[in-house]
């Protein structure tokens, strides 16, 4: 896979945890910034399986985060303002999948599975630990990101595409199998 992806997987990051901030201290921040970025790569890699979907999406960009501010009542931002560059490389779609493995440990598991079944995107899962196996500072450090209302209403944008997403991956597995 292309490192195209770290401006989409940078920004949909930073969207994340300052939509919905860790706990104090510098510790927290850290340990929630590393859990939205296990989350935001694992859709990612997820969402943009091949070098095609890779390079159509650095061509046409992601799209950005109006929708995503408007949804949770973020302050508008001024597209020529500081904020601006970053804003427009957030991918909808991945934070919204990102916020779904966040609230779900099981899902998260699924998919970091679906991840490492797939040669083009194969990671270890042991690398996606906050993420799927979140511990109690893991969970006290991001409790806003790892809140199912909270963040129901980004969940909710993209997650039957996600669902989608992860049976087709596992069929894949299985029709593969089934031909050896």
């Amino acid at each position: 896979m292309s490192l195209d992806l770290s401006s989409v997987i940078a920004a949909t990051t930073q969207w994340l945890i300052r939509a919905y901030p860790a706990a104090d201290g510098a510790v927290n921040a850290a340990l929630a910034e590393t859990q939205a970025r296990q989350a935001v790569t694992v859709a990612a890699r997820l969402r943009y399986s091949t070098t095609t979907d890779v390079a159509l999406t650095t061509t046409a960009g992601p799209g950005g985060s109006y929708r995503l501010d408007w949804l949770v009542d973020a302050e508008p931002y001024e597209i020529r303002g500081p904020d601006g560059v970053w804003r427009t490389c957030v991918d909808e779609v991945v934070a919204s999948w990102a916020a779904a493995l966040l609230t779900c440990s099981t899902l998260a598991s699924e998919a970091v599975a679906a991840l490492a079944d797939c040669a083009r995107t194969a990671g270890s899962p042991r690398e996606f630990r906050r993420l799927t196996e979140p511990d109690a500072h893991d969970c006290q450090a991001a409790p806003l990101m790892r809140h199912p209302d909270l963040m129901a209403r980004v969940v909710e944008l993209h997650r039957p595409q996600l669902l989608e997403r992860l049976g087709l991956l596992r069929s894949d597995d299985q029709t593969s199998t089934s031909a050896v």
